[in-house]
């Protein structure tokens, strides 16, 4: 029987960690880091916002839907009682 090989197989270790940060360093070096971790917090930040944005408008959305069909319902039965 074959055994399924993983493709991610786990989260990353300290020593995986550890070459990562110091490939960043090497990179970046140390004085652009602060640098770097702010502009990635405000971009993921902007993110969550736009996110949020995003299913609150979905919502509204399916909200409008929602009333919009109740309507046209209450319409077509008033529509089709017979009038005297």
């Amino acid at each position: 029987m074959l055994n399924p090989i993983p493709l991610f197989p786990g989260l990353p270790g300290g020593p995986e960690l550890l070459i990562v940060l110091l490939i960043v360093v090497l990179l970046f070096g140390a004085n652009k880091l602060p640098q770097l971790a702010r502009s990635s917090g405000q971009a993921m930040g902007e993110f969550r916002r736009g996110r949020q944005e995003l299913e609150e408008e979905l919502k509204q959305g399916a909200e409008d839907e929602e009333t919009d069909s109740e309507a046209d319902e209450e319409e077509t039965a008033t529509e089709t009682e017979p009038e005297q």
